[in-house]
């Protein structure tokens, strides 16, 4: 391979992932011959994405140190050798950048690579940066901001340019309202356990509107035959339920509400396609990263947010039917996510790349 050599490292979560596949898809298109190569954890979750993408992608064993309790002893035990797989990566392939899109599988490699002087750029996908980039910050040439409000964050290296998205989001048409409301209802690339439960007991209050109700239920694996047999039970025949959508800007485009966490990529995705959404911040998210992503969308009036601690079913319920009867707040917390759309993020960050390794072959 004779052109530029990229490393893309992070992942653990779709949220992750999706960003990072949307840089690379756009380095490519703006340079042929580039050598863009995904380097992330041994989840399942990565190797079936970057299988289906196409793209060349390493796995090594590193799990999350943070938050884990004891767990946190054997992410501590296989560091080590994840800085070794690191630095094997590193000297083989030799690459001209080095981004980490967040997430633990991200630290050693960019640290690393700083070390080794290549240049380094991270992307932050989140309101407030997540333990892995906070840490990475004093390592790296410049850290991409999603938020512009996340610029603070960053002592001078940060630039907004927002959370890059993939294409087909851009392709989201706006949606004819009819009587019924259409949901798109998921908790996440790994689905939610509090989401899927919530909503399946939600299910007798809405009964008496069912008709009128269309829904998309994404459960991840765990939750799928229960929450199947909830639908069922309750007389919801019409309503489509799997563990995973892959095509989910088609759904986006069917829904009217969408109804799930507060993942950075989910946000992203929701501000582009200029989708309405009740956002359940996860709980457990460190730092409350989700609950500060919520209230971004909500600021503008293009989302409403419920916690945790106030979800119930018969909330959930209410929620939905006063949408069901007032499609009308769905169309304008549609305009008001204009508010918070940027310009061709995955575009400008490749252009950023394309600038830190010129500047640093200059260098050289």
């Amino acid at each position: 391979m004779t052109g530029r050599r990229i490393i893309i490292s992070g992942g653990g979560t779709g949220g992750h992932l999706y960003p990072a596949l949307a840089v690379g898809q756009k380095l490519l298109e703006k340079e042929s011959d580039l050598e863009v190569t995904f380097v992330g954890s041994r989840r399942s979750l990565e190797k079936n994405l970057m299988d289906r993408s196409g793209a060349r992608f390493i796995a090594m064993r590193i799990e999350g140190l943070k938050g884990r309790g004891l767990k946190s002893l054997r992410a501590l035990a296989m560091l080590p050798f994840a800085f070794l797989k690191s630095l094997a990566i590193l000297v083989r392939l030799k690459p001209d950048l080095v981004i980490g899109v967040g997430g633990y599988s991200s630290g050693p490699i960019v640290l690393l690579a700083s070390l080794l002087k290549r240049p380094t750029l991270i992307l932050e996908q989140n309101l407030r940066p997540g333990f892995t980039n906070r840490r990475l910050l004093r390592w790296t040439k410049k850290a991409v901001a999603a938020f512009e409000n996340s610029l603070g964050f960053f002592r001078g290296k940060g630039v907004f340019l927002g959370n890059p998205v993939r294409e087909e989001f851009y392709g989201v048409r706006p949606k004819t309202r009819t009587n019924e409301l259409t949901l798109l209802v998921f908790g996440g690339s790994q689905g939610s356990h509090v989401l899927n439960e919530t909503m399946t007991k939600a299910l007798p209050f809405l009964k008496p509107e069912k008709t009128s109700l269309k829904i998309f239920h994404q459960t991840g694996k765990a939750d799928y035959e229960a929450v199947r047999l909830g639908y069922l039970q309750n007389g919801f025949d019409g309503a489509v339920v799997s563990p995973y959508f892959f095509d989910m800007a088609d759904y986006f485009e069917k829904a009217d509400l969408i109804i799930s966490r507060a993942g950075a990529t989910t946000i992203a995705e929701l501000i582009v396609s200029q989708r309405a959404a009740v956002l359940v911040p996860f709980a457990q998210a460190s730092e409350d990263h989700q609950a500060g992503n919520a209230r971004e969308l909500e600021r503008v009036g293009g989302a409403q947010m419920i916690l945790e601690k106030d979800l119930t079913p018969q909330y959930l319920a209410e929620k939905i039917l006063y949408f069901l009867k007032n499609k009308e707040i769905i169309s304008a917390m549609e305009r008001n996510l204009k508010a918070l759309q940027t310009d061709r993020p995955a575009e400008k960050i490749a252009d950023l790349c394309f600038e830190l390794m010129d500047s640093n072959a200059e260098e050289a």
